[in-house]
């Protein structure tokens, strides 16, 4: 199935229902598990499929664990049933096979879980023994791979007998996403000392609380794009959404005052107004927002305005390889994306297109990135079902914004 948009290019104006932020969900629901709690404590928890599988599998007794293709799930899940003690078995989807997970199981190992590859080793499938005897309380482990391997050590820590110091090798990718999980972790009663690139927790126990759940700013980012492709006087007010916010993913507030969108928060939530773009070129580091990068691309492609960019490394082992999905769809507005080492400079389009077909590589981020396209194209987006993995009522409010969407059979 595929799905047209077609060409909108009217003034947006209206509001916006957001997903609840899949990343605060599944983290909150890791801890409220290691606390004893029960699920309900946790309000407005995210729809989107990967927290809905999150939910399912930590109300399983022991068994075979389906993460599908959640990365979080796996990785978080993994060092929960290591501290639980549970003969388990984890795996996903071939892709998620292909995902690596050594890091956590090496780490993990380390401080004493018994782990097989049931597969390629560093590669899910993994079967699970748990941690007999804490062999160690301090891991080693670099601070620019996946956050969240880090985040996953960090939320079973206090449940280890001798606690747990984690030393970041390196310079530290993602840091907004593990200062949310231990803003989340003292939430629940547990305290974190963070000393340079040491962070240490020592034994303690979590307390069960009722939490609420903020607005999905990964999500609030293509809203911010569909504004800066829209008519001047377009505005969308984005409920839910606070501007201490501890998301990683807030950073899109500040990138798009520079191409085209102001925000104002008022009432726990943000105005984005459309005005003039401040700069047609800029410098941006990726390292803390990743999950922002393709739909900046997507904007500035077509807004023209050329963008260097650094910490992308980390995209190459999402849902997809997305630098060489970017490259692949943006070539069909007539942009390029370059890569020399660890910098990556988007050319922006000089003849934008009449329409567009999108692959989306089984890659939610990828058919969201492309959609606010339709504000100045047609635009079809192949599976569009993909969003379902964390934004499903995406499509929906893309219709509330009166754009005409067709179903189109493969």
């Amino acid at each position: 199935m595929k799905y047209r948009l077609k060409k909108h290019n009217s003034r947006l104006k209206g509001t916006i229902t957001l997903e609840s932020s899949k990343s605060e969900s599944n983290r909150a629901l890791i801890i409220n598990a290691l606390a004893d709690g029960d699920h309900s404590n946790i309000h407005n928890l995210s729809n989107a499929r990967d927290t809905q599988t999150m939910l399912k599998l930590l109300s399983q007794k022991d068994g075979m664990y389906d993460v599908k293709d959640a990365g979080t799930t796996m990785r978080f899940l993994t060092a929960y049933l290591a501290i639980k003690g549970k003969d388990a078995t984890i795996t996903g989807t071939e892709r998620m096979k292909n995902r690596p997970i050594g890091p956590l199981v090496d780490a993990l190992r380390s401080i004493g879980a018994k782990i097989e590859y049931l597969g390629k080793d560093g590669y899910p499938p993994l079967k699970i023994h748990g941690i007999e005897g804490q062999l160690s309380n301090k891991i080693s482990i670099p601070g620019n791979i996946s956050s969240q391997y880090i985040s996953a050590l960090l939320m079973i820590a206090p449940c280890l007998p001798h606690g747990l110091t984690l030393e970041l090798t390196t310079e530290i990718f993602s840091r907004p996403y593990i200062e949310m999980t231990l803003s989340l972790m003292e939430s629940f009663g547990v305290k974190a000392s963070w000393k340079e690139n040491s962070i240490s927790i020592a034994p303690q126990s979590y307390q069960p609380v009722n939490y609420t759940i903020e607005g999905d700013w990964s999500g609030a980012s293509y809203w911010y794009s569909f504004v800066s492709l829209a008519p001047e006087e377009s505005s969308l007010v984005l409920p839910t959404l606070r501007k201490n916010s501890t998301q990683g993913d807030i950073a899109i507030a500040n990138i798009m005052a520079k191409m085209g969108v102001s925000s104002v928060f008022e009432n726990n939530g943000v105005l984005l107004q459309k005005v003039e773009a401040a700069k047609k070129s800029l410098s941006l580091d990726f390292r803390d927002c990743p999950d922002l990068a393709q739909t900046v691309m997507v904007s500035a492609a077509v807004n023209g305005i050329s963008l260097e960019m650094t910490g992308l490394d980390s995209l190459k082992i999402k849902e997809t390889d997305r630098i060489l999905a970017m490259q692949n769809e943006l070539a069909k507005l007539g942009a390029k994306l370059t890569e020399d080492v660890d910098l990556w400079r988007l050319i922006p389009s000089t003849n934008l297109q009449e329409g567009i077909e999108v692959d989306v590589y089984e890659d939610h981020r990828m058919a969201m990135a492309f959609a606010p396209l339709c504000q100045l194209m047609d635009v079809t987006i192949n599976d569009p079902d993909v969003v379902q993995k964390s934004y499903p009522g995406f499509w929906d409010e893309v219709r509330e914004l009166g754009v005409h969407i067709e179903t189109v059979s493969s």
